[in-house]
């Protein structure tokens, strides 16, 4: 495409005339260039040829700024970004000798020129930094990548060059590496998944946090390998992609299926979504999904509302017990409060002299009544024995399961 450009200028085209035909539309001509080979903004050829509209289209259609000179240093192109980063349209542009005297100072003219040029003779591109000067009379630090451009024989036919504003070139090139170092050395996971919900990124610390490899995870569904959690996981991203950002990180107990069998974690995550920067109405691409485990914190945060619940709950029970005068009813009252906070299950002894002399006596959780050995045997974790003992022997009774798990334990 770029020798393209310069060639339509600095050679004949198909509808141009002889070099000592007629000169076009306007313009001052370069050597065996039709002057109106360069009128407009990449124009080439007859002003109404359909190589020119289709040359002036491609231009202009252009994110970078983009000109080019001939062999001799003359504008031959200019298109529609490069007239508004520095002001000046495409006739006023098309024709002017190099820069000197309107689009840069004239002390520094010949070193920009010669730069430019110098890329007609040399191999690949050149990158420069240069201050243009815009039509109001500003300044504008440019970033120029050009190369020359060479004739069907092989000699220099000029040099065509791109260019943007230097703060534009460098948030592009913050935000690329920004994205680099992300996925490479970031110290919590970072997964972005498309439309469908599949990851298409992974990197290093969410293969990590995954069990998984990098590539390994890319295009399944999350559900390969998130026991329980997924359909959780995938409503937060469906309502980033429809609704955009949550307000605020979610947490997340998640199922892990591993080599090494189930393991539970705790993510807090975050959510962004992904929008093309090149479409004119926002069409989201993806998510971008963002999270730490916090499972160590979260579990010891339980543990500790577990103790401090437990602790509660023999307070409690030591107070209802003392009121009791009746050692069976304060053996009761004491197992009701603290079996909440310790038991899985309750091991209930009951002698058989307690079934006859104490029928109406109050029991917890038995079939039966009477006073005899009360014992609830916590299965819990960390849970010890709890055991009321009344003067009585006898037969052991059934075992009899508690109301379940107390409050505070973790599942």
């Amino acid at each position: 495409m770029s020798g393209s450009r310069i060639e339509a200028a600095s050679a004949l085209g198909p509808d141009e005339p002889e070099p000592g035909g007629e000169s076009g539309a306007g313009g001052t001509p370069g050597p065996g260039v039709p002057a109106g080979a360069c009128d407009g903004a990449g124009d080439s050829g007859d002003p109404g040829g359909p190589g020119s509209d289709l040359l002036a289209a491609l231009l202009d259609g252009m994110d970078a700024a983009l000109c080019a000179f001939d062999a001799d240093g003359v504008v031959t192109h200019w298109n529609r970004e490069a007239e508004r980063i520095l002001g000046w349209p495409a006739d006023e542009a098309v024709g002017r000798a190099g820069f000197a005297g309107w689009a840069v100072r004239s002390s520094d003219a010949d070193d920009v020129q010669g730069r430019l040029m110098a890329a007609m003779h040399g191999p690949g591109r050149q990158v420069h930094e240069f201050a243009l000067l815009r039509k109001d009379g500003g300044r504008v630090l440019v970033r120029t990548q050009s190369s020359g451009v060479h004739g069907p024989d092989g000699t220099p036919a000029g040099v065509y060059c791109a260019f943007s504003e230097v703060h534009a070139q460098i948030d592009l090139e913050r935000a690329i590496a920004l994205s680099e170092a992300m996925f490479d050395d970031a110290p919590w996971g970072v997964v972005l998944v498309d439309v469908d919900l599949r990851p298409t990124v992974v990197n290093s610390h969410a293969a990590r946090a995954l069990s998984t490899g990098r590539s390994t995870l890319l295009g399944r569904p999350l559900g390969d390998l998130i026991v329980q959690g997924a359909e959780e996981l995938e409503g937060a991203l469906q309502h980033v992609l429809a609704e955009g950002a949550l307000p605020a990180p979610a947490e997340m107990w998640v199922t892990l299926r591993t080599a090494e069998g189930e393991r539970r974690r705790c993510w807090r995550s975050g959510f962004v979504r992904l929008a093309s920067p090149l479409a004119e109405e926002p069409v989201p691409l993806g998510v971008g999904w963002l999270f730490r485990d916090i499972t160590a914190a979260r579990e010891a945060e339980q543990e500790a509302n577990q103790l401090r619940f437990r602790g509660n709950q023999l307070h409690r029970a030591s107070r209802a017990a003392a009121e009791c005068e009746d050692p069976m009813e304060a053996a009761t009252s004491y197992l009701d409060f603290a079996l909440a906070g310790f038991a899985d299950h309750a091991l209930i002894d009951i002698s058989a002299d307690a079934l006859t002399s104490r029928s109406s006596a109050p029991t917890a959780d038995a079939a039966g009544s009477g006073s005899g050995a009360l014992t609830a045997d916590a299965v819990g974790s960390g849970s010890g024995a709890l055991t009321a003992d009344a003067p009585a022997s006898g037969s052991s009774g059934p075992a009899v399961p508690s109301s379940g798990l107390g409050a505070g334990e973790p599942p």
